[in-house]
C-alpha cells in the first residue's frame, strides 16, 4: 500500500526525508535533569531573586528627577521616607516641607502657616503625570516655604497619592497627624 504523501513528494525528497529520520534516530539522547537535581537549583534561583533586590536596595521609596526647564519630577513608589524626600529636595536648594498623610488623617495645627499665597502661584505643574508630580521650585521666593502634603494609600502593589501644594509666607508648623472624618487634605 502506498501512502498518499509518498506520491506527492518530489523526486529525491523521499530519500532526503529518510536520511534525516535515520540520522535523528542514531543521535545520542539527552537526559533531562531529574527533579531531585533540579529542585535545589530552582530553590537557589528563587532565593537569589528575593535576596538581590534586598541586597542592592530594591526599588527606592521615591524618585526625584530634574527637568531642563528647572522643574523637578517627584515619583512616590512607597509610602515611607517623607523626611528623606524633604531633605533631598532641600539639598537641591528647594525650601519645602513634605508630609505623607494617610487616609483618615490630617495635619494639625490648621492652618500650618500664617499666610499662604493664592493657589494660582502654581507650585505644582498641572496636570499631574501618571508616574508622579512636577513641581516648579522657582515660585518659592526668599522667606517662603513650599508645602507638599501627599494624601497617600497603598494597595495591590500600587501607591495612590493626591497632592496639596502651596507656598507659605514664612515658616510652616510641623505636621502632627490626627484622625479626621474629612478629606485628608482640607485647608
Amino acid at each position: 500500500m502506498s501512502w498518499p504523501y509518498d506520491r506527492d513528494l518530489p523526486e529525491g525528497r523521499h530519500r532526503l526525508l529518510k536520511e534525516f529520520v535515520m540520522t535523528e534516530i542514531d543521535k545520542p539522547k539527552r537526559r533531562l535533569l531529574r527533579p531531585i537535581v533540579l529542585a535545589p537549583a530552582l530553590g537557589l534561583a528563587a532565593a537569589a531573586a528575593v535576596a538581590i533586590p534586598l541586597l542592592f536596595g530594591g526599588t527606592p521609596a521615591y524618585a526625584i528627577a530634574d527637568n531642563p526647564d528647572g522643574t523637578v519630577n517627584i515619583q512616590i513608589n512607597e509610602v515611607k521616607d517623607a523626611d528623606k524626600l524633604q531633605a533631598d529636595l532641600r539639598d537641591k536648594g528647594i525650601n519645602v516641607v513634605v508630609n505623607y498623610i494617610p487616609r483618615g488623617k490630617k495635619c494639625s495645627p490648621q492652618p500650618r502657616a500664617a499666610h499662604f499665597l493664592p493657589k494660582e502661584t502654581g507650585l505644582v505643574v498641572w496636570p499631574p503625570q501618571e508616574e508622579g508630580y512636577t513641581i516648579d521650585p522657582s515660585v518659592i521666593k526668599e522667606g517662603q516655604t513650599g508645602v507638599l502634603e501627599f494624601s497617600v494609600s497603598e494597595g495591590n502593589g500600587k501607591v495612590v497619592a493626591g497632592i496639596w501644594a502651596r507656598v507659605a509666607e514664612g515658616p510652616v508648623a510641623d505636621c502632627t497627624l490626627i484622625d479626621t472624618t474629612d478629606a485628608p487634605l482640607s485647608h
